[in-house]
């Protein structure tokens, strides 16, 4: 039997969810009303069962996000949300919140979020043991990590692949709530760690490189680049993944339909090689725009930790998307309105053309931004009145020729049937089959009269019969009648269209019954878990926010649950916990005798930067300690 891999892809609303099945997403994840942990990205219940219905049509699943914590009037809510889910045939929930594991749920799969810190053997073991049937993993574990963790479970995981990266371990990150009181675990994050910071020692002095260049000072010193894994898919796959997500519920369609389309292409191009495995959904995508990720949004790319080294992880010159490099500025000048017009040298064969979005980043690091107006060569004009110095980089974030070539050439996704037909007493029947497996059959009644040139009616019949109707592509296979009949195109075209519409009904009910299948195997499986042993001494800051989630980790024999830390919000806690490190991003670990920098070697700063420790992380009033657990190689961030 072949193993299915689904590529996962996020859905901000309706209109997304369908963009992404059209450009080969196995299957979407998307908010409901409330509880998804993107607070800017609900849906109504009314949309998204239009969306399932549209993913259902292709085989293609639909994922609800209830993946914030629950406070305790919350409870019954997010269960009747749930519910909702169920009726309108979602095919599971993603969740944080263990609370919902001691609902009265109707039969739907539960998985658990890569907020429940899924980035050990023993937590994702432990995870399966309470029930769920899907594991959504860190984003910051090696492949042998991930194999790890594979050979410690028995249900599916789920990797990120694309997208942008949280600096923190996610659902383990405190920090938006510390300075803004925005918690990253209720839908809201104010993404304090793409904030500019200055970085100082214990007596408040900058720390600085030998040549007396601070090392951060107003700079986004916290942001990551964005994840990009479209070159690792056979590695993950080997080390156990069979759900490959993409992040972005907050992206534009655009974007969505651009990454998509790259990983449906190379997923593809591993199951062209690998016939023990195939896709999660029906259907397959042909002809379109040629994806190019450094055309959407991206803070650069990285792939972080997954060949288990440590890598160039911080975002650059900025925390926003600075677009695709073209070159530098060669000169800059004003018209008579003050409106900027410069010359440029490309890099790479670009070429700015009219309406396409610039950036530009200064000599001093300064970041403005611009759209052309009129393009001569390597001249260009702007609308903007602004002052952007020559020696300036030059970044394209805004490519109108590609956004104009995914709009107006976007693939097309298909279902291939074989069409078969013959002969019955009182006339025809008429049978497709997909590539999937999934058959219907029609019969026509009345038979047409006997065609007076057999060749040519049954070249009419093949080249009817063998167009394409609604999401099916027909291929006419064997036609087994003894006498060959004149029937008019229209009546053919009529047989086409009632079998596709009878093939997407079937396509449907085989989805139906798939999902209540699982959903079922599901509900049976979790009536017959044993509890799973827990340390006497507990504590699980990222869920503990209701009763529902403390009687579960009390049922399990812990003495000691605290509460989350947006209940308490307790000084000097730890607000994040990351795989990135300052001292290494900046060749300032012991452990570490090269490092790579961004526009300078720092190969020799080890013992020629003087400080004091702690660090500091300084922004406005706030003021953040910075503690380095060597012996885990990770950073916290302390309040």
């Amino acid at each position: 039997m072949q193993i299915e891999l689904e590529l996962l892809a996020p859905a901000k609303n309706k209109s997304i969810g369908i963009a992404a099945i059209n450009c080969g997403a196995d299957a979407v994840y998307i908010a409901g009303p409330k509880f998804g942990a993107r607070e800017a990205a609900g849906n109504s219940i009314s949309d998204i069962a239009e969306l399932v219905e549209h993913a259902h049509k292709f085989g293609a699943k639909v994922y609800m996000v209830v993946n914030t914590i629950l406070y305790e009037h919350e409870l019954q809510q997010a269960r009747e949300t749930i519910v909702e889910a169920h009726r309108i045939g979602c095919d599971a929930i993603i969740v944080q919140d263990l609370a919902i594991l001691g609902m009265e749920l109707p039969p739907i799969e539960l998985y658990a979020s890569t907020q429940t810190n899924i980035r050990t053997p023993q937590q994702a073991a432990f995870l399966e043991s309470l029930g769920f049937s899907r594991l959504i993993l860190a984003r910051e574990l090696s492949l042998e990590q991930i194999s790890a963790i594979r050979e410690a479970t028995t249900v599916p995981l789920e990797s990120f692949i694309h997208g942008a990266l949280c600096v923190s371990y996610s659902g383990q990150c405190y920090l938006s709530q510390k300075i803004a009181g925005r918690s990253a675990n209720r839908g809201c994050c104010a993404q304090a760690c793409r904030s500019n910071y200055t970085l100082v020692d214990s007596l408040g002095k900058e720390v600085k490189l030998p040549d007396g260049t601070p090392i951060a000072k107003e700079s986004p010193i916290l942001s990551l680049k964005d994840f990009n894994l479209s070159s690792h898919i056979p590695q993950l796959v080997r080390a156990g993944i069979t759900s490959f997500k993409i992040e972005g519920r907050l992206k534009n369609e655009s974007y969505i339909r651009n990454v998509v389309l790259l990983y449906r292409r190379k997923i593809d191009e591993f199951l062209t090689e690998n016939h023990e495995y195939c896709r999660a959904s029906y259907g397959r995508c042909t002809g379109g725009f040629t994806p190019n990720p450094a055309a959407t949004f991206n803070r650069d790319y990285t792939t972080l930790f997954i060949d288990g080294e440590r890598g160039n992880w911080r975002s650059r010159d900025g925390a926003k998307y600075l677009g695709e490099f073209v070159g530098n500025i060669t000169g800059t000048g004003t018209n008579k309105y003050g409106q900027l017009h410069f010359t440029y040298k490309g890099s790479g064969g670009k070429v700015i053309n009219n309406g396409d979005g610039l950036c530009f980043v200064t000599p001093q690091g300064d970041i403005l931004g611009a759209r052309a107006n009129t393009c001569n060569g390597n001249m260009v004009a702007t609308t903007e009145k602004l002052a952007v110095p020559a020696g300036s980089k030059l970044y394209r974030n805004y490519n109108i020729l590609f956004e104009k070539e995914m709009e107006k050439n976007p693939p097309r996704r298909c279902i291939d049937v074989v069409l078969e037909m013959g002969a019955t007493v009182d006339g025809y029947v008429v049978k497709g089959r997909t590539a999937e497996g999934v058959e219907s059959i029609i019969t026509v009644d009345g038979k047409g009269d006997i065609a007076h040139n057999p060749e040519l009616a049954l070249e009419n019949i093949r080249k009817q019969l063998g167009k394409s109707s609604g999401i099916f592509n027909f291929t006419v296979g064997k036609i087994t009648l003894e006498e060959i009949p004149f029937l008019p195109a229209s009546q053919l075209n009529g047989i086409r269209r009632e079998l596709a519409s009878a093939l997407e009904k079937e396509i449907v009910s085989v989805v139906d019954a798939r999902r209540e299948r699982d959903a079922n195997s599901f509900v049976e499986k979790r009536k017959k878990i044993k509890k799973h042993p827990v340390q006497k001494k507990l504590t699980y800051l990222a869920n503990c926010s209701n009763s529902l989630s403390r009687g579960l980790y009390a049922s399990l024999g812990a003495e000691e649950i605290a509460p989350a830390y947006e209940l308490q919000q307790e000084n000097g806690a730890e607000l994040m916990r990351t795989k990135y490190c300052i001292k290494y991003e900046f060749g300032l670990c012991p452990n570490y005798k090269y490092r790579w920098g961004n526009d300078r070697n720092y190969k020799d700063n080890l013992g020629k930067i003087s400080f004091t420790e702690p660090l500091y992380l300084l922004n406005g009033k706030n003021r953040l300690q910075l503690k380095f657990d060597c012996a885990n190689c990770e950073m916290l961030v302390i309040g």
